[in-house]
């Protein structure tokens, strides 16, 4: 493989003298120029055809140079290329091109100038000069010769006077033919071998596309295209010498296709490379930090801390600031997702509290530039505000700082972390319309070039709100569109295997299916993600359904597993109150409503102290129920009435059907009615919009009690067959 010569960029050079020596006209000078510019300059992330641009084909050249007219009548500059091409009709030729000609097309140094001024040359003035460079590294002439082969019937018949042999005019000096020995020595029979070697690259291409993946597998995350992984086989395979960044791309490919052992095998074998050829030094501690970050996600998790620990004691001795402030980050976010496992850090006060953390990584990151991680330094404590209740302006203040800096620092990867913690801040302070506009946005926007992991999360929330309306078909639609391509990499297809199973899990506890529900959750449990809070709704969906099932003991147990799982590194003001509301429900249940009533008042209280409206509204419910387990009914009616209006607002079908159920039941005590105390008349919930089987049943029997209270005979009569039939239907399902 050749360092930087390649027939194609040959091609490119003669492309560049027929500019120079004044061909182009100006009407096509643009399209020239940018073709050039496509090919001499870095991989564009935006540019889907590479191959095109970075590898052309002699075919390409024609395509793009035929349609162009040139100075010379008669003759586009295709005719012009080819006959420049042709005139490099030996390797002879092609040394005087490089050594004669391309010297007299670039600018000369300022010594030259000084030089010539001293010998009394006056300065040129005629033709086209370039800024300086050089081509770098050797050529293949056999390949040049194979690459415009081609062409030649062509340029014969334009150029019959200058008729010449194919490969090299020396063999016809000798009288040789292509199939004499010596012919075949010299050029390895190139004929058998045309179409391979026509896309012949260099080495400096090589890097650069291997560059340029590198940085799009770090940037999107996912997996190394089929397509583009066929090409990297054909170019590495071809000559012995392989780019050692190669070694890394494979590391991300396969640490993404969850493949351990290539991984692990992988990076250090490219940082061995790395470290013997004295390319970077300062690889070492990033290379640790890789392997931290790769050994946590297959759950090496004592063995992840060891090699970050190792990485900021090497960090801090060489005062690489950069790989700290990475290091500290991780380890920040690691501490959040697995606190007890971050026991032997907290013991050592590398990372302090929380807040002294945070504050660390903000100043270090303003000191050395490092913007994204500003940005996300800033979310993160938007996020630790959020979980530890504190002032809503504050909240809006570290989002708003975030946001300015992803604007004048033109950071797009921060972006869907932002509207994805956005889209749960509105959710929690019941602007559920916000928080569906946040999802939206992203998804209709900012779905191309950014991560894969925030494109599914923010899907993920866009269908949990489309549920929590009762919209499962759309639901379940949005998460099955997410392209295949997003999901090659092992992490992101476990993240929406997990999501969509929760979304699967709450519409067959609604339709109180108890063999899929069970199914589905021994399935989500088997999967172990990073994210505490997904960990945390699967728990609470679970203890949702044995609740169901009439199973309390065994409920109030799991929600007292889910508490002790509470540590001050992952507290949520959030949790907290879903804990007691609970815990209240599970009280009033069995008939202790004074105990679930002082649950449900220390929950309302949290959530009215730290302004989270939708988990208030929820308290509430739950503080009526427990008055109304008490024979509380005018405070009971009173209560739900004062927040219905709020209620309604946050588009949960759930939590309105709970409220309007309450009413129900206060407002049938009011009037001396009640319907007696027993779990399954107090507890009806939801509506049939979001398909809860058990709350339907429970409605139509309120129903038909009523209507029998009133007197309406028939009504009665309908609401108890349909009653009936919903307990069929559902005794059927189970």
């Amino acid at each position: 493989m050749t360092r930087y010569l390649t027939p194609w960029r040959i091609s490119l050079l003669c492309l560049i003298t027929v500019y120079t020596d004044g061909f182009v006209p100006n009407s096509s000078a643009v399209h020239v120029l940018s073709f050039l510019n496509a090919g001499l300059f870095p991989l564009d992330p935006a540019d889907k055809q590479w191959e095109t641009h970075y590898l052309p084909s002699i075919t390409e050249l024609e395509e793009v140079l035929s349609c162009h007219e040139s100075s010379v009548p008669g003759r586009t500059l295709w005719d012009l290329l080819l006959k420049k091409l042709w005139s490099l009709d030996s390797l002879d030729a092609l040394e005087w091109f490089f050594s004669n000609h391309l010297p007299t097309l670039l600018t000369k140094t300022r010594e030259q100038l000084i030089q010539d001024r001293e010998d009394g040359l006056a300065p040129e003035t005629d033709g086209m000069r370039l800024s300086r460079s050089s081509p770098l590294g050797a050529f293949l002439w056999s390949g040049f010769v194979n690459y415009r082969l081609p062409t030649y019937h062509v340029y014969a018949r334009r150029n019959p006077s200058n008729g010449q042999n194919p490969i090299d005019i020396n063999l016809s000096t000798q009288g040789l033919d292509p199939t004499s020995p010596l012919s075949r020595v010299t050029y390895s029979n190139f004929f058998d071998n045309n179409e391979e070697d026509g896309g012949i690259v260099s080495l400096k291409d090589a890097e650069r596309l291997v560059e340029f993946q590198v940085g799009e597998l770090q940037r999107l995350g996912g997996r190394v295209p089929d397509e583009m992984r066929t090409q990297l086989k054909r170019i590495m395979t071809s000559e012995s010498s392989v780019p050692v960044l190669m070694y890394y791309l494979e590391f991300l490919d396969a640490w993404r296709a969850g493949d351990y052992t290539s991984a692990f095998d992988n990076l250090h074998r490219y940082f061995d490379y790395t470290m013997h050829s004295n390319l970077d030094r300062s690889a070492y501690q990033f290379a640790l930090l890789n392997l931290a970050i790769m050994q946590a996600d297959f759950e090496c998790f004592s063995e992840a801390i060891s090699a970050v620990q190792e990485a900021v004691a090497i960090a801090r001795e060489s005062h690489d600031t950069n790989c700290l402030n990475f290091c500290m980050s991780w380890l920040y976010h690691f501490g959040k997702a697995f606190p007890e496992q971050m026991q032997e850090v907290q013991n050592s006060g590398m990372l302090g509290n929380e807040k002294e953390g945070l504050s660390f990584l903000k100043a270090k990151s303003k000191e050395t530039d490092m913007w994204s991680l500003m940005s996300t330094t800033l979310l993160s404590e938007a996020k630790l505000e959020m979980q530890q209740g504190e002032s809503l302006a504050s909240i809006m203040e570290s989002f708003t700082r975030a946001s300015q800096i992803n604007v004048t620092k033109c950071l797009s990867t921060p972006t869907g972390a932002y509207m994805t913690l956005q889209s749960t801040f509105y959710a929690r302070i019941g602007a559920t319309h916000s928080a569906w506009l946040s999802t939206e946005i992203f998804r209709e926007c900012y779905t191309e070039g950014h991560p894969y992991d925030d494109y599914v999360k923010s899907t993920f929330r866009n269908c949990q709100i489309l549920a929590q309306r009762g919209n499962y078909r759309e639901a379940f639609a949005r998460m099955n569109k997410i392209e295949p391509e997003r999901l090659r990499a092992f992490k992101y297809n476990n993240i929406w295997t997990y999501y969509s199973g929760l979304l699967q899990l709450t519409h067959h506890i609604y339709r109180d299916d108890k063999v899929a529900v069970e199914h589905i959750i021994c399935q989500l449990q088997a999967i172990q993600l990073l994210d505490f809070d997904m960990r945390l709704l699967l728990a609470f969906l679970t203890i949702e359904f044995t609740m169901r099932q009439g199973d309390h003991g065994r409920a109030l147990r799991m929600v007292e597993q889910v508490s002790h799982c509470m540590h001050p590194e992952n507290f949520d003001v959030h949790f907290q109150i879903k804990i007691l509301c609970l815990k209240a429900r599970i009280l009033e249940n069995t008939g202790h409503a004074e105990r679930g009533f002082s649950l449900a008042l220390r929950a309302t209280a949290i959530a009215y102290r730290s302004k989270v409206l939708l988990d208030l509204w929820e308290a509430i419910c739950a503080l009526a129920a427990a008055l109304l387990g008490l024979s509380e009914f005018d405070a009971t009616a009173e209560l739900v009435e004062g927040i219905m209006p709020q209620v309604l607002e946050s588009e949960d079908a759930a939590l309105v059907a709970r409220a309007y159920s309450l009413l129900v039941d206060a407002n049938m005590g009011i009037a001396g009615g009640t319907l007696g105390t027993s779990w399954e008349e107090q507890q009806g919930r939801k509506e049939g919009k979001i398909e809860d089987i058990l709350g339907q049943t429970e409605m139509m029997a309120k129903k038909a009690a009523v209507m029998h209270l009133t007197g309406d005979s028939v009504l009665a009569n309908d609401y108890a067959a349909k009653h009936l039939d919903l307990r069929r239907r559902r005794d059927t399902e189970v």
